[in-house]
């Protein structure tokens, strides 16, 4: 157990409410807006990541439409959103693209 949590007695918890995704889940992922040229991965002040569309291109520089605000982000620093599809996968072998924010 973690060091946070002390154990009382009995057998730990079962995690699987925790690790299995739900099908009632994995169909409102799929159905979330995505477009493939635009949908792309920021980097947040934080050390996350956040989605936005892909405005324009300027050379080495790329506007971002993050919740409404634009931003201007170098192009090495953004990544591309894999399909709905693939949110929750348990598998990192078949994603479209494997970057930072995908893994």
């Amino acid at each position: 157990m973690p060091g946070h949590i002390k154990k009382i007695s009995g057998d730990d918890p079962d995690p699987s409410p925790w690790l299995c995704v739900s099908p009632e889940l994995k169909t409102k992922l799929k159905a979330k807006p995505y477009d493939p040229k635009k949908s792309v991965w920021v980097p947040t002040k934080d050390g996350g990541y956040i989605e936005g569309l892909l405005e324009s291109k300027d050379g080495v520089k790329v506007t971002v439409n993050v919740g409404g605000e634009s931003k201007v982000y170098k192009e090495d620093v953004v990544d591309q959103v894999n399909p709905p599809k693939f949110d929750c996968s348990d598998d990192m072998a078949g994603l479209t693209f494997l970057g930072n924010a995908c893994v």
